[in-house]
């Protein structure tokens, strides 16, 4: 066998993982659908993603946070919580946190772009593109990968790390808890006329949810969720009306808006993996949990994901004994389910209270707002879940 792990899917969980195996000395072989001039220098596809400190440390430790221009990250210092029009928000801190920020942000397009060229110096990492597996399998041996071109290849461990609609996970017969919101999320990037300060806002309304995240320059992400049959709608309105739809929903406390970027779709569907491993396979990133981006859990759960799985392997590897055992797989497995469980499903459980129109749910979200400032534990879990930065 000429390969020591086959990775199906070259995106940022796939790339990280490679990155955090390259030190090994590994023959490590990636497939991927897309040219590698796309993941060499991928399109902005509207998606600013919000970074942990954990996050921010692996991706230091892999040299990919160096690769990312100083001028394309940004910081969040503080975050609010709204409740439709009320003005009684639930707020964190950075100094709350004993932190310079709560966490970071840098557009999806920078990070894939980083991953990738964090892999340049390797010739153990092998990238096979404008490729797909058409089928595969493992035995207590090894595992093997059909290929579009009619390739075939053997590694004794393979890595699905495709998506949450993973065609690699339901070729190996693995089911999966899946959640269709019937929503759409819509993203893009504007300017504000007042200052950002720096801050977050989740903005839960009766019909939708509007996040706004800070950027550099005064500028800010936009992440609207609505009902799918409404994002036509949405999607056909002019830029003016649009800017002034923004405007009405964050009650003007950014002045006059402007778009600054076309606005993207996104179709939200959260799934969960009833298994993270089979024999001699394992998933990461988005095949194992999808999240809803209402938490921002998404590539850092992916990320951390990809970084305990090679963690697992190096420690097999230090002590001479199988990399791809199902012991090694299994404590991936136990490891990664136990932080992903909680939070996939407290988020879809806050998504659901903060969509219903019931007496009884706007009274618990006005409550849970009102709790979550005056409970002095509850939010100090909250604060680690939003920053990592306790996490090792």
């Amino acid at each position: 066998m000429e390969q020591d792990i086959i990775i199906i899917g070259a995106g940022p969980a796939g790339l990280s993982f490679a990155r955090d195996m390259a030190s090994t000395g590994l023959n490590i072989t990636m497939l991927e659908k897309q040219p590698e001039e796309v993941l060499a220098d991928p399109p902005y596809d509207g998606r600013e993603i919000a970074l942990t400190h954990l996050s921010q440390r692996i991706m230091n430790d892999l040299g990919m946070w160096d690769l990312i221009p100083k001028d394309n990250i940004s910081m969040i210092k503080t975050a609010k919580v709204l409740n439709g029009k009320s003005p009684y928000a639930l707020c964190f801190d950075h100094d709350e946190a004993g932190e310079e920020t709560l966490g970071y942000m840098i557009a999806n397009q920078q990070i894939r772009k980083a991953a990738y060229g964090s892999l340049k110096d390797f010739d153990n990492i092998k990238i096979m593109d404008k490729t797909e597996a058409i089928s595969l399998g493992t035995n207590s041996e090894k595992g093997w990968v059909e290929l579009s071109d009619g390739k075939h290849l053997e590694a004794p461990l393979i890595i699905a790390a495709d998506s949450r609609f993973s065609a690699t996970r339901r070729m190996m017969g693995i089911s999966t808890s899946m959640l269709d919101f019937g929503r759409t999320c819509v993203v893009c990037t504007m300017s504000a006329e007042l200052p950002h300060n720096d801050t977050a806002y989740e903005c839960f309304h009766f019909d939708r949810t509007l996040a706004v995240l800070p950027m550099n320059n005064n500028q800010v992400s936009i992440v609207i969720t609505l009902k799918s049959e409404e994002s036509d709608d949405l999607l056909s309105m002019s830029e003016d009306d649009f800017a002034a739809d923004i405007e009405h929903r964050i009650n003007g406390k950014f002045g006059k808006m402007k778009l600054t970027s076309k606005l993207y779709p996104y179709p939200l569907v959260a799934t969960f993996a009833k298994k993270f491993n089979k024999n001699r396979f394992a998933m990461i990133g988005d095949a194992t949990v999808g999240m809803h981006p209402v938490t921002a859990h998404g590539f850092n759960l992916g990320l951390r994901g990809a970084h305990i799985l090679a963690g697992e392997i190096k420690t097999a590897l230090n002590s001479g004994t199988d990399y791809a055992s199902q012991t090694v797989l299994e404590n991936y497995s136990r490891k990664h389910r136990r932080i992903c469980a909680p939070l996939y499903h407290g988020t879809n459980a806050l998504v659901t209270l903060y969509t219903k129109e019931t007496p009884t749910a706007k009274f618990a979200r006005r409550a849970l707002l009102r709790l979550g400032n005056r409970i002095g534990p509850a939010r100090r879990l909250v604060m680690n879940q939003l920053t990592e930065s306790k996490t090792a």
